[in-house]
C-alpha cells in the first residue's frame, strides 16, 4: 500500500466498514431518559415508573413520571407539608445538577448551559428537568 506523503501519524488500524453511524434522534432520547432515570434512582434511593426525553433545537426536557416518594416525604405530604418536600427536592436537584448535565452532554455531544427543575408531588407525581444547550 502506497503511503500518502501529506499524511502524518500512523495508519488507522480500523476498517472503514467498522465505522459506526451517528446515533439516531430516538437513540439519543432513549439514552437520555435511561441515564436520567438511573441517576435519579441512585441519588434518591427510589425511582420513577418511567422517563421520557424530548430534544428540540437547543432544549432537552426530561419528564420522570409516577415518582416514588421516600417514607419521610410521604409522611410530610400526608401531614400537609407539601412545600417542605418541594423545597428539599428543589435544593437536591440543584446539588446533583452536574450529574444530569454530564449525561445530557454525553448523549447530545453538546454543552449544557442552563438547567431548571420542577416537581409535582400531587398525584400523579412527576418531575420535569429542563436543559438549555449551547
Amino acid at each position: 500500500m502506497a503511503s500518502d506523503p501529506d499524511r502524518q501519524g500512523p495508519e488507522d488500524p480500523g476498517h472503514p466498514k467498522d465505522a459506526r453511524e451517528p446515533p439516531t434522534e430516538q437513540q439519543v432520547r432513549d439514552e437520555i431518559a435511561r441515564e436520567v432515570l438511573r441517576i435519579y434512582a441512585e441519588s434518591y434511593g427510589t425511582g420513577a415508573e418511567r422517563a421520557e426525553a424530548l430534544v428540540s433545537g437547543n432544549w432537552v426536557i426530561v419528564v420522570l413520571d409516577h415518582l416514588e416518594l421516600l417514607p419521610n416525604e410521604k409522611f410530610l405530604v400526608e401531614n400537609g407539608k407539601h412545600d417542605t418536600v418541594l423545597q428539599v427536592r428543589t435544593q437536591y436537584q440543584r446539588a446533583i445538577q452536574s450529574s444530569f448535565s454530564a449525561a445530557i452532554e454525553r448523549a447530545t455531544g453538546r454543552k449544557v448551559i442552563g438547567f431548571a427543575s420542577t416537581t409535582s408531588i400531587e398525584e400523579p407525581r412527576f418531575m420535569a428537568e429542563v436543559f438549555r444547550l449551547e
